[in-house]
This record gives C-alpha cells, sequence and structure tokens, in this order.
C-alpha cells in the first residue's frame, strides 16, 4: 500500500522531471552547458525517485500519473514562461488528462488508497 510519502516522492519525482524538462528546453540541443547539466541532473533525480515509488505503486500507475501531471505542469510552463500558447483543443485535451489522473487515483482498483 502507498503511503502519503511514497506520493511526495512521486510528486518530488514530478517536479524534478518539470524543471528538467524546462531546462532541456534551454539547452539548445545541449550546446548550453548549464541548462543542460540541470536537465541530466533533474532527469536523473526524477527517475530514482520514480523508481522508490515503484516499491509500492504499480509501474502503470505511477507512471500514469507522472506523465500525465507532468505533461499538464510541462504545458503550463512553457505558456506562463515561454510565452506558447494554448488553443482550445489542447485545454480541452490537457483537462482530460487531469481527469484521467483523477480517474485512476480515485476509482481504479489497481491500488490501494
Amino acid at each position: 500500500m502507498a503511503s502519503l510519502g511514497t506520493y511526495a516522492l512521486l510528486i518530488g519525482a514530478i517536479a524534478a522531471e518539470v524543471v528538467a524538462t524546462s531546462a532541456l528546453a534551454r539547452s539548445d540541443g545541449f550546446t548550453r552547458l548549464a541548462p543542460s547539466a540541470v536537465a541530466v541532473v533533474c532527469y536523473a533525480v526524477a527517475l530514482w525517485l520514480l523508481s522508490i515509488c515503484l516499491r509500492t505503486i504499480p509501474t502503470g500507475i505511477a507512471y500514469g500519473i507522472w506523465s500525465g501531471v507532468g505533461i499538464v505542469l510541462i504545458a503550463a510552463v512553457a505558456w506562463l514562461w515561454n510565452g506558447q500558447k494554448l488553443d482550445g483543443p489542447a485545454v480541452i485535451g490537457l483537462g482530460l488528462i487531469i481527469l484521467g489522473v483523477l480517474v485512476v487515483q480515485f476509482f481504479s482498483k489497481s491500488i490501494a488508497h
């Protein structure tokens, strides 16, 4: 059974992945040292934290939450800090991703609540 601590680690993994992907966008194809280093280190941290979560959360569930929330947060970061536009279909799609994560989390019998 996953504890609150496990979910805290999953949130940490998601945050590290969002930072890594944001840095990756600024790395200019790994030609800029600082953002490249941040991306590599944060991806390593994200995967390490995710691997700890997989001790108690089933792989498909953990990865679904990690990737779904990560997609939505990356889109939000790109919109807020990089000025990338999100049209109506993009917002609807991101909303459906959030809905999917919530359905899995609160209604799935695949994980112990």
